[in-house]
């Protein structure tokens, strides 16, 4: 049976609102789905969509080839790598001395974070530490895969190694550092990954989007071919080359020199990743808020609701209204901080203090506003677990 509103109304019937939910049986079809769409290569996960340690562990666990983590904080990295043995890849450069330096301490005693880095400053800091306290720091080079036709900018503003040149130079300050040890390459072709490309209702946008997809990609594949060659033209032995995410696995896995893919947002399948033409993950995890007003027949008032994700500010970054047909939010309050109003027209009979069920925009954010996640499966609670908010963990 597909889960309901029913079905999910009776598993919370004891629970006090507001509630995060996450579906084991369809977390479950959705690692096997990420996994049949990577064909055998190595998932990095990235803890930013997941921000739960005991879900991190479980996913690893299911996957058949699991390559690492991926964090996006270096005190997270420092945090998870304390109970573990996982191979830590930063997802963005670090550039605060106090934390670099927890970092080559860590690594010195056994851990291993890999930094990421795109600057010749990021080159001079990190040398310049590991002179004053003899470390060896193990970095992995983010080269940028946006593309622009003409005046367009199609991706997102990361990297400044743009080209071949950029990277060469680059790699010329590099190969001056004694103090730092090249192990990977990354690319994230986020206007690929991060892309809804079938919205319904933006039919004009979404063609042009499939377009600019399609176009971009031999371009992508071109470029990131070209800096691994680069790389070990250099002479450096390249340990990884990372590249995808969730929206891109299809595509990066092509890739001759790909290595391993970053995963995330995929396991929990948040309401942003419904608007993909080529895949179609399940809705694992929502949260639910509940009714305490009828304003008239029809409207309903929610206490709570407003948990939206960052980004550009666009109707896509409000939480959607999930399995209820016919129910949809007022375009004027959208969700708020105390009180989300719903207009109804459906079948189901709503009464005060049911629930409305909730997915948000983004995977992990969901996590920053719950200590904990109800687990549920087979129609039940199993057990709740803490998010990294509930551990008392904050990292931005």
């Amino acid at each position: 049976m597909q889960p309901n509103y029913t079905y999910y109304k009776n598993i919370i019937a004891e629970q006090s609102y507001p509630l995060a939910l996450v579906d084991m049986d369809l977390l479950d079809q959705n690692i096997q789905l990420l996994q049949e769409q990577a064909q055998g290569l190595p998932i990095r996960i990235a803890s930013k969509s997941v921000r739960c340690r005991y879900l991190l562990d479980y996913i690893k666990n299911k996957l058949e080839y699991y390559t690492g983590l991926m964090t996006y904080h270096g005190e997270e990295a420092l945090w998870l790598a304390e109970e573990s043995e996982d191979h830590i890849l930063m997802g963005y450069p670090i550039v605060d001395e106090a934390l670099l330096i927890k970092i080559g301490t860590a690594n010195s005693n056994e851990k291993n974070i890999v930094l990421m880095i795109d600057d010749a400053q990021h080159i001079q800091q990190l040398e310049r530490l590991g002179q004053t306290f003899g470390f060896k720091f193990k970095v992995c080079v983010d080269i940028d895969l946006s593309v622009d036709f003409g005046p367009l900018h199609f991706g997102v503003w990361r990297s400044p190694l743009v080209n071949i040149e950029k990277l060469e130079v680059f790699l010329n300050t590099l190969e001056q550092a004694k103090h730092i040890q090249l192990e990977g390459l990354m690319g994230y072709e986020a206007q690929i990954a991060g892309v809804g490309d079938q919205v319904k209702s933006q039919k004009v946008k979404s063609t042009l989007i499939r377009l600019l997809k399609r176009r971009s990609l031999p371009k992508i594949h071109q470029w990131r071919a070209e800096a691994v060659q680069k790389i070990r033209d250099k002479g450096h032995s390249l340990v990884f080359v990372n590249g995808g995410g969730t929206g891109s696995i299809l595509q990066t896995k092509k890739e001759r020199d790909i290595t391993e893919v970053a995963v995330g947002s995929g396991f929990y399948s948040p309401h942003l990743f419904d608007y993909y033409e080529d895949f179609q993950l399940n809705p694992a995890a929502f949260f639910a808020v509940q009714i305490v007003r009828q304003a008239k027949p029809g409207v309903f008032t929610c206490h709570g609701g407003g948990y939206l994700s960052s980004g550009g500010m666009d109707k896509f970054r409000l939480p959607k209204i999930h399995l209820l047909p016919g129910a949809k939010m007022d375009i004027n309050e959208g969700a708020g901080e105390v009180q989300t109003p719903i207009f109804y027209t459906g079948s189901e009979k709503l009464n005060l203090g049911d629930p409305i069920f909730f997915r948000h925009s983004k995977a992990g954010e969901l996590c920053e506003r719950f200590n904990k996640l109800y687990l549920i499966r087979k129609g039940k609670i199993i057990k709740s677990v803490k998010t990294y908010r509930g551990e008392q963990k904050c990292f931005l």
